[in-house]
Parts: structure tokens; C-alpha cells; sequence
């Protein structure tokens, strides 16, 4: 379990978090691996990764300057699947690559987590059921 790991799930595990929903000022940036910040054409293994996506990659980085906290979120790491951990090894591997450092990878979001960049995810007005973009 890489230093990122082993931190955010022993703060979790603590309860020392924040709820943070709607603030601008602190908590994370979760954005999607597959489909978002990388090519997805449809399951190739664990080892396979598509090409990043360059304007979503530049995004990633304009927040890292700015010191915001970005994780990667991506099913592949949940809890269940029998290679977990390799799915991981193999994400941290194209994290670095891309970025020249290490990201928190995730499956999960918290109270912390301020926004989600995600291919599949539709946006709903908090407390209504409606969705965001105005359709049914």
C-alpha cells in the first residue's frame, strides 16, 4: 500500500473528515480514470490503460499548481475484485507517467470530496431529484 493509501485510510478510519459539500475552499477533486482522463474503448485487462487525454490531463495539472488536492477515482481498485491490488500497482505506474508524481488512487468519495470529473456521472440539484441539465 503506497504512503497515499495507507494515509487516507487511516484518516478514514479516524472520522476526521470534514463535510465539505458545496465549499470552494478545501476538500478534493475527484476525476474519473477510464473514459475521463484516459482513453476507455471497452475492457482490455487490468494492464492496459488508454492514451491520457490531453485537456483533461492539463486540467489535472493547473490544479496541482494551484495546490489543490486531486484524486484519481476509478472502480478497477474497489474492495472484492481478486486483482485489486495489481489494477493499482498498474494505475500508479500510468499516474506517475503522466503526471511526474503520485496521486491518490480511489474507489470511493467522502465528505471531503468537492467535485467528480466523470464520463458516466449525471449531475443532480441538491435535494430535488432533478437532474442539473434541465432533462427528465
Amino acid at each position: 500500500m503506497t504512503g497515499f493509501s495507507q494515509e487516507w485510510s487511516l484518516r478514514a478510519a479516524s472520522g476526521n473528515e470534514k463535510d465539505l459539500h458545496g465549499s470552494e475552499e478545501e476538500g478534493w477533486i475527484g476525476v474519473d480514470l477510464d473514459g475521463t482522463l484516459a482513453e476507455y474503448h471497452g475492457w482490455k485487462g487490468p494492464e492496459h490503460i488508454g492514451k491520457a487525454i490531453p485537456k483533461m490531463v492539463d486540467r489535472v495539472k493547473q490544479w496541482l499548481e494551484e495546490g489543490k488536492d486531486v484524486r484519481i477515482m476509478t472502480a478497477r481498485v474497489a474492495p472484492g475484485k481478486g486483482d485489486a491490488e495489481k489494477y493499482r500497482e498498474r494505475i500508479e505506474e500510468w499516474v506517475e507517467k503522466t503526471f511526474g508524481r503520485e496521486l491518490p488512487v480511489t474507489h470511493e468519495k467522502d465528505r471531503e470530496m468537492l467535485e467528480l470529473w466523470d464520463d458516466r456521472v449525471v449531475q443532480v440539484v441538491p435535494n430535488t431529484g432533478e437532474r442539473a441539465d434541465g432533462k427528465d
